[in-house]
């Protein structure tokens, strides 16, 4: 609907107000200050603080100039005009100049006047100007001048300004709003320049804002990221991103600097960058889509450590985890970072959309980790697991773990996909005989083949899919075939490269954590299992982990605190609690006391089992609380351990009534009679 304010030619958009004036529908026509609509930075899981809007004669310069160590020739890159602002370069004889060509009071296209300079980009100054034929309705629109393109050949400049046209057609809510090109006599030599004229945006860029909370961070990269897929999905690419080119103005962020923007296709125009934040490869093989991820993700590194020397020491590469406490601390963000800034373009995320996936998986262990409450999501790239390994006693089994962690979820891409989701049951024989052997339908037959123990079928199968190093899930699955051919440190590795691939994804963890016990390394996996059980509390298989790390360094407290948090309406929270009596009875010498054997009483009282298990647990805590008798002579304790006391007589009677029970429940007659000889032995004397 168009607007309705006076002389105004924009329209409403979907949030209800104009993308010319700001003028709100419905309102009166006396309203003409935009208010900004809630922003959901963050995906709503963070509390951004606002950034309040800045009077647009505020930010213009003063006495506008560039400092001298920023003054380079155009043409030679060297050195310029360190003396003097204006001049010729001695190499190449380039002119340059570093005073604003325009001033207050000048009026460009005979439409936007200029009211000063607001900064010096890289081709040349940009200027706030305020736009006369909205303004003359009473209404001000204030707009942002950028120099185009520096030549002298008019025909140049027309071609360059018809290229660009394509940018007013841009339309995304966090990308600038471009409202024309124009072209204007330089006041000095009288030849044209061109001019890309954007909607005042104000607020504070990223670059101003400085280094920031690590969430408030991501949060930033998870609102820029779609505007990226946005340009990549009309085939553009954006370029020259930077904390410089992104304002946060209100609730809301803002990709501000549409200069550098051009077709993916365009193998001819000037190319843009910036030193610490462009793809090593921008010179050689020319921007692309990975180039713009590298891109955010160096933006990403500069606002959330002090990343000095990120334009030379460390121009093309992460400091080492060892150097930078945040990386230390969270792994999952560095491993995201690593990705994202690969050298190899290849092995960069692949899309916009991917890497914003991964980083609010990130962002989701960030905040767990920080306050503790849970913050799932749903399948993204991996299913739920398929069962909970580890909570029974004995220990963990390769070929039972790997038929438990998730695995990848089907590609919907894919010609099979339709075929995959109607079977009723996955067999080896059902997927040998698909009418279409697709790269989802020979995944899935990996995994059914896994599944009924031929790990060297699945091997053989695994290895004749096509391989370019890109796909991970080639990768998840050798881990899963050398997990169940009891080999867990080959598969701690590949489980280790699929993490470096999806760092937010939980799944990841999970069987890193797994191999990383399975190999004996406890510290790793222990670490692993809080992360995946803090996300996401559906993951199950991580509590029983945690659970048996603590214990098994003597975290009792901690042991029993993670299996109390199983919920209760989880189908584990009873096998969760049994695992909690066993946890809190430490068989160590001098470590167990009657208060452990009192609050295990009170834990399987509250428990709802059925006759066999309660017996079973009580013959074991019958027996523990005997061994700690026997070890020594404890003062009196009050209170009693299920029904009785702590002394000889009392747990000897206890034993006994519990091996009755257990005997009149089992079947075979041969263990019947052994255990009613096991509770004639422990039966105390008496005297009738």
């Amino acid at each position: 609907m168009r607007c309705r304010q006076s002389g105004c030619p924009g329209r409403y958009a979907d949030d209800g107000f104009c993308d010319e004036c700001g003028h709100k529908a419905g309102a009166g026509p006396d309203s003409r200050t935009r208010v900004a609509a809630r922003g959901s930075l963050g995906a709503n899981l963070v509390e951004v603080p606002p950034v309040p809007l800045r009077d647009p004669l505020t930010a213009v310069q003063a006495n506008p100039s560039v400092p001298e160590r920023n003054r380079y020739c155009s043409r030679c890159g060297e050195p310029v005009g360190r003396a003097q602002p204006e001049g010729f370069c001695p190499l190449d004889g380039t002119p340059f100049s570093f005073v604003p060509r325009l001033r207050p009071g000048d009026v460009v296209a005979g439409r936007y006047e200029i009211l000063g300079a607001l900064a010096h980009g890289g081709v040349g100054w940009v200027y706030l100007a305020r736009d006369r034929n909205i303004s003359s309705t009473g209404v001000e629109r204030w707009v942002v001048l950028k120099g185009l393109i520096d030549t002298s050949d008019p025909d140049a400049i027309s071609s360059a300004i018809s290229e660009r046209r394509f940018l007013v057609e841009v339309d995304h809510p966090t990308i600038v709003k471009i409202h024309d090109f124009v072209q204007h006599p330089d006041p000095a030599s009288g030849r044209l320049v061109g001019y890309i004229v954007m909607e005042y945006v104000g607020g504070r860029t990223l670059k101003e804002l400085g280094r920031l909370p690590l969430p408030q961070v991501i949060a930033y990269g998870l609102e820029v990221l779609p505007a990226l897929g946005y340009l990549h999905s009309r085939g553009l690419l954006f370029c020259d991103f930077k904390p410089d080119n992104v304002i946060h103005a209100e609730e809301q962020l803002k990709l501000i600097d549409l200069g550098g923007v051009r077709r993916i296709d365009d193998h001819d125009s000037v190319m843009f960058g910036t030193p610490g934040y462009q793809a090593p490869e921008l010179a050689t093989a020319g921007p692309s889509i990975g180039s713009d991820l590298f891109t955010v993700g160096r933006t990403l590194a500069v606002l959330s450590f002090d990343f000095a020397g990120f334009t030379t020491r460390y121009a093309g590469r992460l400091p080492d985890p060892a150097d930078v406490e945040l990386f230390r601390r969270e792994e999952s963000y560095y491993r995201f970072l690593h990705r994202a800034t690969h050298p190899d373009v290849r092995r960069r995320f692949s899309s916009a959309g991917e890497m914003a996936e991964q980083l609010l998986g990130v962002l989701r262990e960030v905040l767990a980790a920080a306050d503790g409450k849970p913050r799932p999501a749903g399948p993204v790239r991996f299913t739920p697991e398929r069962q909970v390994f580890g909570s029974a006693d004995g220990e963990l089994v390769g070929m039972q773990v790997a038929t438990a962690l998730p695995v990848p979820l089907v590609d919907t891409t894919d010609p099979a996909a339709g075929f995959l989701a109607a079977m009723s049951a996955a067999t080896v024989d059902a997927l040998r005989a698909a009418p279409q052997q697709t790269r989802e339908v020979r995944l899935q037959l990996v995994r059914a083949l896994v599944d009924a123990g031929d790990t060297s079928g699945a091997a053989d199968e695994l290895w004749s899919l096509p391989d370019d190093g890109t796909d991970w899930r080639l990768t998840w699955f050798a881990g899963l075939i050398t997990l169940a051919a009891g080999r867990p440190g080959d598969a701690r590795a590949q489980f280790d490269a699929v993490y470096w691939a999806v760092p937010g994804e939980p799944a990841a963890q999970l069987g890193r954590a797994v191999a990383a016990e399975l190999t004996g390394d406890r510290a790793t996996a222990a670490h692993h299992y809080e992360r995946v059980w803090l996300v996401d509390r559906g993951f199950l298989s991580a509590a029983f982990g945690l659970a048996r790390m603590r214990l098994a360094v003597g975290d009792r407290a901690g042991a029993l605190t993670v299996l109390d948090e199983v919920p209760e309406t989880s189908s584990q929270q009873v096998a969760a609690q049994i695992a909690a009596v066993r946890g809190g009875l430490d068989h160590r010498p001098g470590v167990l006391t009657s208060t452990d054997l009192l609050k295990a009483s009170t834990r399987l009282e509250r428990m709802r089992l059925d006759t066999r298990r309660e017996a079973t647990l009580a013959v074991e805590m019958f027996q523990t609380a005997l061994r700690w008798l026997g070890r020594g002579v404890p003062p009196p304790v009050d209170g009693q351990m299920l029904g009785h006391g702590l002394t000889e007589r009392e747990l000897r009677f206890g034993l006994e009534r519990n091996y009755r029970i257990l005997a009149g429940l089992e079947n075979d007659q041969r263990l019947r009679r052994e255990i009613v000889d096991h509770a004639n032995e422990v039966r105390p004397w008496t005297f009738l």
